[in-house]
């Protein structure tokens, strides 16, 4: 590996404060989980088709939001048990090392920015609707 026991120290104080923060943020967002602008949106009389859609649409950014934040607290998760068994910086396609500037951009990062791209241009449409 190619990180400096400093650098893999700043990385892991990095991972630790963002996990926190992530953690905090689900927490928040899951004990307000009773959407209060959809319940005051449909509470108002008469609650028509307009309000039930933007109310709908509010509790659906937020499910999004807290699963893009469940989704990275994985990766957090996956990236501290690449540091616990030594493969933390070394890519999972090529077995190249990680550029260090890389993983402090990016401290999850589990390709090199070689096989990222390429991970990204093969499966750049998936998920992409289809008729």
């Amino acid at each position: 590996m190619s990180l400096s026991q400093t650098q893999l120290s700043d990385l892991v104080r990095q991972l630790h404060e963002r996990h926190a923060a992530l953690l905090e943020e689900v927490r928040a967002a899951m004990e307000s989980s009773e959407n209060l602008q959809y319940i005051e949106l449909l509470d108002r009389a008469p609650a028509d088709v307009g309000d039930q859609s933007v109310a709908d649409a509010l509790a659906d950014l937020n499910l999004a939001i807290v699963d893009r934040h469940v989704r990275e607290l994985r990766d957090i998760e996956a990236a501290r048990a690449r540091i616990a068994d030594r493969t933390y910086g070394v890519c999972v396609d090529c077995d190249d090392d990680i550029a260090p500037e890389r993983l402090r951009a990016w401290p999850t990062a589990k390709r090199c920015h070689a096989c990222q791209q390429q991970r990204e241009r093969t499966f750049s449409h998936e998920g992409t609707p289809r008729l």
